[in-house]
């Protein structure tokens, strides 16, 4: 436990910074306020040629071997792009590729290179893992026949629609967990099911799965520990993602206290106003400490008690700072902050989208108790 407890480690390569430098820059030109707006009501919800642009700059393969055509840098270079594109708001299935491309690699191995190539090269990929039931259910909603045929349907499946290749966590005729591999074109667009979010940067759809064939089924001993790293390193993605959106929400607050007047003062000059600000600032810092130091704790192997201690750490504060965060831009702004015309309304949008994806902070902490109290 005191080794848990003990560990500070903290990372930062001189890739990280650069990819940091080029991202800010890149989200900064390519998702203006005006730009996510326009996207909010599109079918997309995010600019095809911008994503072609980030295939361009490497981004789907960052974490990816060489041998497959990524950068062989991990999952820790991509916190500093993940974090820029929360902070722009920036929506594209970056995230939802990323972290099929880490399922697929941890649950299968040399044998999947020609998917992990596919989606290296920038074909879009996605995890089929919700079937309805809570973070904690043991039921994977989808069963897998010997001739890898699969039955049953996937709820909330992330960026569906854009997949080139889907991995859908179901178990075999045996009950064991397995990852079928399925082509987004295999899934007929009756069987598709689109969700209208809180956070309209997103997409998600339901998926039913019956009769499709898998193109391939991943199973054994490793299929158990890569769902799992799975959740912990979404979790990870998902908070720093936050981070970035509590920095842009805070960017706003800021500018806004320092502009407008009541009672003939800025009201950024009263207490009530400035202690919050200050706390905002506290928590997004603290998140990013430990987003930090959870990608610092990552390898290409099984994850370690430390990373997992550290990824439920960095989910649960991140949630709760961003929550704080979009409920104080809201209130500070007065009644402009409920309208739709108010950018605090996309934060707290973001917030509640962040706060429940891969578990909120009560299911992170529930989990972090017996981890770190020997329980």
């Amino acid at each position: 436990m005191s080794a848990i407890i003990g560990s500070k480690k903290i990372d930062f390569s001189e890739e990280q910074g650069m990819l940091l430098d080029v991202a800010r820059e890149f989200v900064k030109d390519k998702s203006p306020g005006s730009e996510v707006r326009k996207l909010l009501e599109s079918e997309a919800g995010f600019s095809e040629p911008v994503w072609r642009e980030l295939v361009d700059l490497g981004w789907t393969g960052i974490n990816l071997p060489e041998s497959v055509g990524g950068s062989g840098l991990g999952i820790a270079a991509l916190i500093p792009v993940v974090e820029s594109m929360g902070k722009g708001l920036m929506g594209t299935p970056l995230v939802s590729t990323v972290l099929a491309a880490e399922l697929i690699r941890r649950a299968g191995g040399i044998a999947e290179e020609d998917v992990l190539e596919d989606i290296s090269g920038g074909c879009a990929a996605t995890v089929a893992y919700l079937d309805g039931s809570d973070w904690g259910g043991t039921n994977t909603g989808v069963s897998v026949d010997a001739n890898g045929v699969l039955s049953g349907s996937k709820f909330m499946v992330p960026d569906a629609a854009q997949a080139t290749w889907i991995a859908v966590v179901g178990s075999d005729t045996a009950g064991d967990a397995v990852v079928a591999l399925v082509a987004g074109s295999d899934v007929a667009a009756q069987a598709q099911a689109s969700h209208a979010l809180i956070d309209l940067t997103k997409r998600a759809s339901t998926l039913d799965f019956t009769g499709v064939k898998a193109q391939r089924v991943l199973s054994g001993d490793k299929v158990a520990s890569a769902i799992r790293d799975y959740l912990l390193i979404g979790a990870l993605l998902t908070a720093a993602e936050a981070v970035g959106s509590t920095s842009a929400c805070l960017a706003g607050i800021v500018d806004y206290l320092k502009t407008r007047k009541q009672f003939g003062k800025l009201i950024g000059s009263f207490q009530a106003l400035k202690h919050p600000t200050v706390d905002i600032y506290v928590g997004m810092e603290h998140s990013r400490s430990l987003v930090y130091h959870a990608s610092s704790e990552i390898d290409d192997g099984p994850l370690s008690t430390e990373a997992e201690v550290a990824c439920r750490m960095a989910k649960a504060k991140a949630s709760d700072t961003i929550q704080y965060a979009g409920d104080r831009s809201v209130q500070f702004h007065g009644g402009f902050g409920f309208t739709w015309e108010c950018d605090s309304s996309l934060f707290i949008r973001r917030a509640a989208w962040s706060q429940q994806q891969f578990g909120d902070a009560m299911h992170h902490r529930k989990r972090l108790a017996p981890l770190l109290l020997d329980a």
